[in-house]
């Protein structure tokens, strides 16, 4: 079969591999959508310090199963699918305690182990969520990142009609934008440097939108800040915005080595909670369900669609900050669109 390999950092291409085999308890996708994410940006630019090279890229991804191990019932062969890349060892002292997500034995598809950038890939059936079959196939690739999304507020412990700022209008920033709404915000608020970016938030449901939060009236603060970006300075800048008693989620991935200046004494004597939010924790499935139920605006979210052999075009657009949710299609031939 055909796959993008990252031999080493900055150098990829698409190579001839050997087709994958499923195990007992896997199944092997035929790939029709692969997103692009910041993970993998990472993973290109040596900046994980989980990467296993030469590695297959592809995390957020969904296709037709077309194998099965003698021990797999569900899903079956013809079925479609997404499918959570996350593979806790189950054994360490975390995944005992239920936070399978920080494991000591982290395994990923598409970050330790053959992801799918690529025609076939095997993943264990248990990780793989049932599609309704008239879901539109690209669809099924918002699976992954939403219930990163989903994780993302149950760390928040978000309450009805909380004031909500969100730093970044790209796919995850706009994910949380339509969560927020969905749990009962009371406004949302979204910012990103990318003025082109702000007209799609809009439309998804943000009730103001600008270019820095000093551009919005809210002299309290926001009683939940988001940052979507990863960016230091938009993390040091949304620390500040935060309303006494309220809640600063870290979900936007930085370069391992980043730091950030905060203020200690504020987080103490305004009694700020600083939550981090790492990957998907048992919250695949309601992203599923949230999906195929029309929570999220999903033919909003995906802008870009390029053939397996257009990856480094798909990268180079992502780095660009054009479009939305960018995905590599190897099932198909087809053109960008």
């Amino acid at each position: 079969m055909r796959a993008v390999v990252v031999e080493q950092p900055g150098k990829v291409g698409v190579q001839r591999v050997a087709d994958p085999t499923p195990g007992p308890r896997e199944v092997v996708v035929r790939v029709d959508a692969c997103g692009v994410c910041g993970t993998d940006v990472h993973l290109l630019d040596g900046e994980s310090p989980l990467a296993r090279y030469p590695l297959v890229p592809g995390h957020e991804f969904c296709g037709e199963v077309v194998a099965a191990g003698g021990d797999v019932e569900r899903p079956r062969v013809g079925d479609f699918v997404a499918v959570d890349p996350n593979l806790p060892c189950g054994k360490c002292r975390l995944c005992q305690a239920g936070r399978d997500n920080l494991g000591l034995n982290y395994e990923a598809i598409g970050v330790t182990r053959a992801g799918a950038c690529a025609e076939l890939v095997a993943a264990p059936a248990a990780n793989a969520f049932l599609l309704p079959a008239d879901l539109p196939r690209s669809w099924g690739t918002l699976v992954e990142p939403l219930s990163c999304a989903v994780h993302g507020f149950d760390r928040l412990h978000a309450k009805l009609a909380d004031r909500y700022l969100i730093y970044g209008a790209g796919t995850m920033g706009l994910l949380m934008a339509q969560l927020a709404h969905r749990a009962g915000a009371a406004s949302v608020d979204v910012v990103d440097l990318r003025e082109s970016r702000l007209p799609v938030a809009k439309r998804l449901g943000a009730d103001r939108t600008a270019t820095a939060a000093d551009e919005l009236d809210q002299s309290q603060g926001w009683d939940v800040v988001i940052d979507a970006t990863g960016v230091v300075r938009a993390i040091e800048d949304g620390l500040q915005r935060v309303a006494r008693g309220g809640t600063f989620l870290m979900f936007g991935v930085t370069p391992a080595e980043a730091t950030a200046t905060f203020s200690p004494f504020r987080v103490y004597n305004e009694e700020v909670t600083v939550v981090g939010s790492m990957a998907v924790l048992h919250s695949f499935a309601r992203a599923r369900d949230l999906l195929v139920g029309g929570t999220i605006d999903a033919a909003a979210m995906l802008t870009h669609s390029m053939p397996l052999d257009s990856y480094e075009a798909a990268m180079a657009t992502f780095r660009s900050g054009a479009g939305l949710k960018i995905q590599v299609t190897p099932a198909t031939d087809g053109q960008t669109r």
